[in-house]
């Protein structure tokens, strides 16, 4: 069992924000969520976002330029291998996987080209299963 890094005051609000959240949020959404909490400027959520990305909590999501709580209730993704997200365009649903083949196809590729891969992320945009129905 992983235990949760410690975090500061201001990044335990923002991972509350996330793993509250019923789907991804903008940086903007979660600072209008914690102004009653004293965030004030977009940059006390930035501080904190970076953190957590760093810590492996939390996950941006880059076609969306959003956020969501690492889908491992509260462990750090970071032993887990690459991360992969199915995200429904009709629903916004965010499904978090991982698939160790892909992982291993991805790194054999890596090593056959002398490529270092710094950051790996996969997205999957379409429709989730309810919705395709």
């Amino acid at each position: 069992m992983t235990v949760q890094p410690q975090l500061t005051k201001n990044q335990d609000l923002v991972f509350g924000v996330l793993k509250r959240s019923e789907g991804p949020l903008s940086a903007y959404v979660i600072l209008d969520r914690l102004r009653d909490h004293g965030f004030r400027a977009p940059l006390q959520v930035y501080r904190a976002l970076d953190k957590l990305l760093e810590k492996g909590l939390v996950h941006r999501l880059e076609s969306l330029n959003a956020f969501v709580a690492c889908a491992h209730s509260g462990e750090s993704c970071c032993d887990h291998g690459i991360v992969a997200f199915a995200i429904c365009n009709a629903c916004g649903h965010v499904m978090e996987f991982h698939d160790h083949a892909v992982d291993h196809r991805l790194g054999d590729w890596t090593r056959t080209h002398g490529f270092k891969a710094e950051k790996t992320t996969i997205e999957i945009r379409g429709l989730c299963a309810a919705c395709a129905a």
